[in-house]
C-alpha cells in the first residue's frame, strides 16, 4: 500500500474527508490502521458541484478537509479541480499530499523520453474524435501521456496507429502501484492486437513523440510517393498506407493527398 505517514496522520486528523469511494476509504484506513475521526462525505463526479459549495463553507470556518480519490491523484481526470480552485477564491489554504500519479508513474516506467512529456487526459470515446485528435498530435515531439478505458483500448491504439505510425513507441501501464501491475511495450500496432484480446484495470499509454528529424514532405510529394509504389504494382490502398508509415505521417493525409492530386489531373 502506497502511502506516506503523512497521509495516515492527515486522515486521521481531519474534520472533513471527502471520499470518491466511502467504502474504498474504509479498506484503506483499516489496511493502514487509521482511524478517521471526522466526517466523512462522499465526493465524486456526480456531485462535485453541489458538494463544493459545502466544503468550502467548511474550510472557510478553518476546519481541515482532505480529498481522498480511487485510483489516482484529486484534480487529475479525478474530483478536486472546482474544490481547489473555490478554495483558493475563498482565500483557504490549499496543499497536497503526496501519493502515487499513475501520470508520473507510467513516465518513468515506460522507457520513453522523460525530458518533456504532455499529459493528454482521457482520449475521446467516440473513433472519429479520436483520430481527429490523433491527428492534431501527429507532430507533437514530446512524449505523451493519456488515460484510456480497457474497453476501448484496442481501438484507441488501432486509431493511433493509423495516426502516429504501426511502429510508434508505446507503452500501456495497466494497474500501476498495485497488485496486478503490468506495462506492455511496443509499437502501437502491436499492442492493438495485445489489448484486443481484453484488459482490465486502470490504464494509462505512454507514446513517444515525432521524430524531428523525420523529413516533411508536402502533398504532392506525398502523392508522387504513392503512385511511385502504385507504378510499382503496389494496390493504392496499400500504398497509401506504406507512404504513411515510410514518412511518418497520418493516412489521412497521404489520401487526401493522393485525392487532390487526382483532382488537379483533370
Amino acid at each position: 500500500m502506497d502511502a506516506s505517514p503523512r497521509l495516515g496522520r492527515v486522515l486521521g486528523e481531519a474534520d472533513v474527508v471527502a471520499a470518491e469511494d466511502t467504502r474504498r476509504l474504509r479498506r484503506l484506513t483499516s489496511e493502514l490502521g487509521i482511524t478517521v475521526k471526522g466526517r466523512v462525505t462522499s465526493f465524486f463526479e456526480g456531485n462535485e458541484r453541489q458538494r463544493t459549495d459545502e466544503l468550502v463553507a467548511a474550510l472557510v470556518e478553518g476546519q481541515t478537509v482532505v480529498v481522498v480519490t480511487d485510483a489516482g491523484m484529486p484534480s487529475v481526470s479525478d474530483p478536486g479541480y472546482r474544490l481547489v480552485a473555490a478554495a483558493i477564491e475563498a482565500g483557504v489554504d490549499v496543499t497536497a499530499v503526496p501519493g502515487p500519479s499513475a501520470v508520473l508513474t507510467a513516465l518513468a516506467l515506460s522507457g520513453l523520453p522523460v525530458d518533456r512529456f504532455t499529459f493528454e487526459g482521457f482520449l475521446p470515446r467516440k473513433s472519429g474524435e479520436r483520430s481527429k485528435r490523433f491527428a492534431e498530435l501527429a507532430k507533437e515531439q514530446r512524449t505523451m501521456i493519456f488515460f484510456e478505458a480497457p474497453h476501448r483500448l484496442a481501438a484507441s491504439l488501432k486509431d493511433m496507429a493509423d495516426a502516429f505510425g504501426p511502429d510508434r513507441r508505446t507503452a500501456v501501464c495497466r494497474e500501476l502501484t498495485k497488485t496486478y501491475e503490468e506495462v506492455k511495450r511496443g509499437g502501437a500496432a502491436e499492442l492493438a492486437e495485445w489489448a484486443a484480446e481484453g484488459v482490465r484495470g486502470e490504464i494509462t499509454v505512454v507514446v513517444s513523440g515525432a521524430d524531428p528529424s523525420a523529413r516533411e514532405l508536402g502533398p504532392e510529394e506525398l502523392a508522387a510517393e504513392v503512385a511511385a509504389d502504385e507504378e510499382a504494382g503496389t494496390p493504392r490502398k496499400q500504398a497509401i498506407s506504406d507512404v504513411a508509415k515510410r514518412f511518418g505521417v497520418p493516412k489521412r493525409t497521404v489520401y487526401d493527398a493522393v485525392l487532390a492530386a487526382r483532382g488537379a489531373a483533370k
